[in-house]
């Protein structure tokens, strides 16, 4: 087995994607190195910094084919560096003593700085994409069960009836916001990094700026203010917000598990030929991607705290954050990809139990309504003498074992004010979802209230 699930060959797919993985291969690792070495090296020579024969060479070697990742492994090991390896063996490929304008003015943590940003770029558009899939699932699925009505549940308990769609509305929402938020870290995640040794370009003097600006331009990275070296709060940012992602995908992958429960049954995740629920018990079908979703989701969230705890570096640069780095991010990337495209899967085949759900919704022989009884109820006598006799009806339904209507028939406060046919048109599920399918139209129409369609006059 692999080190790590990311890797391994065996559970890799359940743990990232292979887009994900490519990002942040060894071969596109030393290819975005190279990349960065190349646009500094042709930024300096359009700032008169170096001869542009070197920058035209320093260019033409920038692929990483033309490099072997063992020999450049063993170098790192022998001199305890990551990119000075590198950087002799583009020397050592360049013509004409070019080779010696390589990493002109650059420090190390520059180049690898600017490595991952293009990493994540690359990272960020396929969670975006990866989002923005999920998002025309959930909303295509709200639309559909807008007025589908289930019970909706507050601490494990059945409180009052809702529609499934409002459930997924709230989803919708939620998915809405994280692509709000990848879009809004963009420009504070997504800036390059050149700035030398301590950060203050000193090798390069005034034509320092100069060269920054085309770099950043190049590269198609934001230009920084001031280094930020030991400024991490980018990283941290980005690592909230992926893991932010990660979580309400574990979410919603949870409540399809409890919803799956043989008791509940409302809800079942995808069940694809040839999926095996136990290797002892053949009846069984587990929720097992959506349980993978949920681990997913918290194995995310412990990425963020060395995250935050890289924003303590010392002085001008410090490497152990950056070590960190290099470990958490590409597993967060790739835990958040996964995590995405496998609810994705999950909610397109959905399958929902709409006997069910009415099924759960007549369970507790309408208990579930008592909120509309109590408020018909006070609107004679008044809030509090209302809740209290509904509260003695429901316990003395609970205690007994009886239905909420009868109950209530046997309460004077009641009986006095609601006839049993009231009373039955207050106990129908369908009658109090309250605005549930108007949030749906909301949330559908992008926040705003959905605008009710004149009849036309005939």
């Amino acid at each position: 087995m692999a080190a790590t699930v990311i890797d391994s060959v065996l559970f890799g797919d359940q743990f990232s994607t292979p887009a994900m993985r490519a990002v942040f291969s060894d071969a596109n690792t030393v290819q975005t190195w190279l990349d960065t070495e190349a646009e500094l090296a042709r930024a300096e020579a359009a700032a008169g910094v170096i001869p542009k024969k070197a920058a035209r060479e320093i260019a033409r070697v920038a692929h990483a084919g033309r490099y072997d990742l063992a020999a450049l492994k063993r170098e790192m090991d022998r001199t305890k560096h990551p990119i000075m390896p590198l950087v002799r063996a583009m020397a050592a490929k360049c013509r004409g003593g070019a080779g010696e304008y390589v990493h002109w003015g650059a420090t190390t943590q520059d180049i690898m700085d600017t490595g991952t940003v293009l990493q994540l770029k690359a990272a960020f558009a396929l969670i975006d994409a990866g989002l923005k899939d999920l998002e025309a699932v959930l909303a295509r699925l709200a639309r559909k069960h807008r007025s589908t009505p289930m019970a909706g549940r507050t601490h494990g308990q059945q409180a009052l009836p809702i529609t499934f769609g409002y459930k997924l509305a709230v989803w919708l929402a939620e998915v809405r916001r994280h692509r709000d938020r990848l879009a809004e870290c963009r420009p504070r995640v997504l800036v390059g990094q050149f700035a030398g040794a301590v950060g203050t370009l000193a090798a390069l003097g005034r034509k320092g700026f100069r060269v920054q600006t085309r770099m950043m331009k190049e590269l198609r990275l934001g230009t920084p203010e001031i280094a930020w070296h030991t400024a991490r709060d980018g990283y941290a940012e980005a690592a909230a917000v992926l893991a932010l992602a990660a979580g309400t995908c574990g979410k919603i992958a949870n409540e399809v598990c409890i919803l799956q429960r043989t008791e509940i049954g409302e809800l079942e995740e995808p069940n694809l030929e040839g999926n095996v629920g136990s290797s002892t018990m053949p009846h069984k079908r587990n929720p097992a991607t959506s349980e993978t979703i949920v681990a997913l989701g918290r194995a995310a969230a412990a990425c963020v705290g060395p995250a935050l705890q890289g924003l303590a570096a010392e002085h001008e640069r410090f490497k152990i954050g950056l070590q960190a780095e290099r470990e958490f991010m590409p597993r967060l990337c790739g835990m958040t990809d996964a995590a995405i495209r496998k609810t994705t899967q999950v909610m397109a085949g959905l399958v929902v139990n709409k006997a069910a759900m009415r099924r759960n919704l007549e369970a507790t022989g309408g208990l579930l309504l008592s909120e509309a009884v109590m408020m018909r109820l006070a609107e004679a006598i008044g809030r509090q003498k209302a809740h209290d006799a509904v509260h003695a009806a429901c316990a003395e339904a609970l205690d007994k074992d009886v239905p909420l209507v009868q109950a209530l028939r046997k309460a004077p406060a009641v009986n006095k004010v609601l006839s049993e046919r009231e009373i039955r048109g207050l106990l129908d599920p369908e009658a109090y979802t309250g605005l549930a399918a108007a949030f749906v139209d909301k949330v559908l129409a992008g926040g705003k209230p959905a605008r009710r369609r004149r009849r036309r006059s005939s």
